[in-house]
């Protein structure tokens, strides 16, 4: 019998600072059986950096064809696609054909190991690399229950996120930057 997904009821609390969004959502996440808690909770933080009314969460792990998010425009074309953890170069190059602009933002201890071998392969100018630490992310998991309300503050690199367990800042690193982000 295959293992379902586990379902995350999360109000959050959006301020963005850095765009000026202000909002409240109420967001239901399925947590694939092999995606870790520090997984689903950067696919939640990407969600709110990259806030719209028109982003989708996608399948995530469950659908190797889609990305972990996407925007797609009124006529079905993918204005951005969205990346989290450490995907091949062969699938971002796959991403930067298919969208608009492609964000990764990569989470994993070795991350950095992962883009010193991969940022040579990717030089499209629609591609954004964010790198957010391990241990930061770690600590958001931490405070994470089935169903929350937690509040999200996007300044300049940080990210402050407050839940009832607690509170956690985690710092946004660019590793490679495109238009949309400069």
């Amino acid at each position: 019998m295959a293992l379902k997904p586990t379902i995350f009821k999360i109000k959050v609390s959006l301020t963005d600072l850095n765009r000026e969004v202000y909002d409240s959502l109420s967001l239901t996440i399925a947590q694939h059986p092999s995606e870790t808690t520090e997984r689903m909770m950067v696919r939640l933080l990407a969600y709110c950096l990259n806030f719209s009314e028109s982003l989708i969460l996608c399948k995530g792990l469950s659908d190797t064809e889609e990305p972990d998010l996407w925007d797609l425009s009124d006529v079905g074309e993918t204005e951005l696609w969205v990346e989290v953890g450490e995907p091949s170069a062969e699938r971002i190059k796959k991403a930067t054909r298919a969208a608009k602009q492609v964000v990764v933002y990569c989470f994993n201890s070795k991350a950095s190991t992962w883009w010193n071998l991969e940022a040579s392969k990717l030089d499209s100018d629609k591609l954004a690399v964010f790198q957010l630490p391990w241990l930061e992310v770690k600590a958001l998991a931490a405070l994470v229950e089935r169903t929350m309300d937690i509040s999200v503050t996007l300044s300049g690199d940080s990210i402050y996120v407050a839940t009832a367990q607690g509170e956690q800042e985690i710092t946004l690193t660019a590793l490679k930057n495109s238009d949309r982000f400069s």
